[in-house]
């Protein structure tokens, strides 16, 4: 060890026994900093709840950071440590691992001699880092210092290990960043042959192409009929805590990626929220060479509960699920939540999540809000992406998850008990669409995800190519899941069972198959206007009949989702609209096509989707 110059060094004073200490609330009010109403009602807040005073009187405006760790350090008796002045060195550093300081939020700061000074904001939880400590050979004291400084210490003086940790948290069997170049060779020379077959033998290739389509399509009508009539069943409602008896601590996550327009917005929204302000935890989750989004925030200040982590550069992936997964490991709630940076969640989101969370039983890990739009009436695509929203989130996904099936989530609004997160690896960093596999990774580890009943609103993506290249996306997500889940097929079975397993089937196969196989159903045109079409040879009347009735039904299907979805939405305009859908999706197509090559040539690309082009609805 390298002993530091001890001129530069001021011995931690001894703390005082308890008989000795005064409270830090009459620190503060000695000192002028609150007043004896804000101590006495902020006393009465703690009683409900999990924070420290400090936290609650901070939350509440009414002590600065400087403030709580100056009184802190009166009552406590002990020094308070620069860490930005005089930083940790790396061999110090080095007697724990990294996740260990994050664990405990301390830092060993300096050595003295035998004395080994750690860097901590919570004092009253030493005593558990000290035995921790104890095989270092070192005495151990406590130094006082912000978290912030702490976590800015841990990113710094271990970088490059978490930077590395957060793309590879989920295992290699359940991730797919193995789907390099040379993995993709031999799917793309099957499907290369599949293709030749296909124009060697033309009427076979074509009767295995409709059964295809028409299978997908029926299993996709056959998940939404399932999760239409759990919706419209009766069912007996669990009783929902009023509140838990102490509420607890949340974080969110909020990841930001050449943000311009949304910044200042997005701190606008965030602060309509109403759960109390101790208790909240947004971090918002920059890259480090994001230059756009930290000027936009610049000049934004950030209120107590609101922080900005900085994901570091290293390694040449920049997706939001690894920016995700570094910012797992700074969180301090039970509960870890999810936003966009387009998103306003209704203001009582968090107590709602906080009362479910409370009643539902363990194997509940994961809730799920709803996602809506707040800009419905832009244009015709706006409507129909409402519509769709609406009776995907309000209707199907909720009567899915009453059944118990594999619940594939939104890509914001859910949150998780964070340990049950922390236990299933976090996020997949190299899939564009971590959050529908992440349903399915919990759901195979025998956890369950409940539909909660709170919004959040978003910005309808209403432009045509940012439609496509966003939904592109969303399907090559859909894809790389699939295939990554697959590649044990009885192993998935046996970890969902039976009927989950072909409720993975019907998501994910029907989805793909109604974009990717929609221009052999454009083609029962041709047959409606009686003329010639691929499949005359091959079809009987009696086929063509019962296809029809396949299509009316998953048609009407569609159409009653749609309507209800607006019902339950509070969209009641938006009906007259719901018959148009028919023309809203054929430009899927074109997505599903886009991200199938994607998939074969930049798999882990991720097409950025801009905010900011469309203003809230009053």
């Amino acid at each position: 060890m390298v002993e530091l110059n001890l001129q530069r060094q001021i011995p931690a004073k001894p703390v005082p026994g308890p008989h000795s200490r005064k409270p830090l609330g009459a620190c503060l009010r000695d000192r002028g900093v609150i007043s004896e109403p804000q101590l006495q009602r902020a006393l009465r807040m703690q009683a409900r709840q999990n924070a420290p005073l400090g936290e609650i009187l901070i939350g509440e405006g009414w002590a600065s950071r400087g403030d709580v760790l100056s009184a802190l350090s009166d009552q406590t008796g002990l020094q308070i440590a620069d860490l930005e002045q005089t930083p940790p060195t790396a061999e110090l550093c080095a007697l724990k691992p990294v996740e260990f300081w994050l664990k405990h939020n301390v830092l060993p700061w300096m050595r003295v001699g035998p004395i080994l000074l750690i860097a901590t904001a919570r004092p009253d939880r030493f005593d558990t880092v000290s035995d921790a400590l104890s095989d270092t050979g070192y005495t151990i004291l406590p130094v006082l210092a912000g978290t912030e400084q702490i976590d800015a210490a841990i990113a710094s003086h271990f970088a490059a290990e978490l930077a590395q940790a957060a793309e590879t948290r989920v295992e290699a069997q359940q991730s797919c960043r193995n789907w390099t170049a040379i993995a993709r060779v031999r799917p793309i020379a099957a499907a290369l042959l599949l293709m030749t077959l296909f124009a060697s033998f033309p009427m076979q290739g074509l009767t295995v192409l409709l059964w295809t389509t028409l299978a997908t399509l029926a299993l996709f009508l056959l998940l939404r009929l399932s999760g239409l009539v759990a919706y419209l069943a009766p069912r007996k409602s669990r009783s929902v805590a009023a509140e838990p008896i102490r509420l607890p601590c949340v974080s969110v996550l909020v990841p930001l990626y050449k943000e311009k327009e949304i910044a200042e917005v997005l701190i606008a929204r965030l602060q309509r929220l109403t759960y109390p302000k101790a208790l909240l935890d947004v971090i918002l989750v920059l890259e480090e060479q994001d230059d756009v989004t930290k000027a936009a925030l610049r000049d934004v200040e950030l209120p107590s509960w609101i922080r900005a982590l900085e994901v570091p550069k290293l390694g040449k992936l920049t997706t939001k699920p690894r920016a995700m997964n570094y910012a797992l490991d700074f969180c301090r709630g039970e509960i870890l939540g999810v936003w966009d940076a387009e998103d306003a969640p209704l203001p009582d989101q968090i107590e709602t999540v906080a009362r479910h969370f409370a009643a539902a039983p363990e194997d509940v890990v994961c809730l799920q809000g709803v996602l809506d739009y707040y800009n419905p009436r832009t244009n015709w695509r706006s409507r129909c992406f409402t519509i769709e929203y609406s009776g995907w989130f309000r209707v199907i996904l909720k009567g899915i998850a009453r059944l118990g099936l594999v619940v594939p989530l939104g890509g914001t609004t859910f949150f998780f008990r964070r340990d049950k997160l922390v236990e299933l690896g976090g996020w997949d960093a190299h899939n564009v669409t971590e959050d529908a596999d992440l349903g399915v990774r919990l759901c195979r580890a025998g956890y369950r995800t409940e539909i909660v009943n709170t919004a959040t609103y978003e910005e309808a993506n209403f432009r045509a190519w940012p439609w496509v290249k966003q939904r592109s996306r969303w399907l090559k997500g859909f894809m790389v899941t699939y295939l990554v889940h697959m590649r044990a097929p009885l192993r998935l079975l046996h970890d969902l069972g039976p009927l989950r397993f072909l409720g993975l089937q019907a998501f994910f196969l029907g989805t793909l198959g109604q974009f990717l196989f929609a221009p052999v159903l454009w083609v029962f045109w041709l047959i409606f206007l009686d003329l010639p079409h691929p499949f005359q040879h091959i079809m009987t009347p009696e086929f063509l009949r019962g296809c029809v009735y396949l299509f009316l039904t998953a048609e009407v299907a569609n159409l009653l989702v749609g309507l209800l979805g607006v019902i339950a939405g509070n969209r009641r305009f938006l009906m007259p609209w719901v018959p148009t859908m028919l023309l809203y999706y054929p430009l899927g197509v074109l997505a599903a096509y886009k991200g199938l090559w994607e998939l074969a040539v930049k798999p882990f690309f991720w097409d950025k989707t801009q905010h900011g082009h469309a203003a809230e609805e009053v």
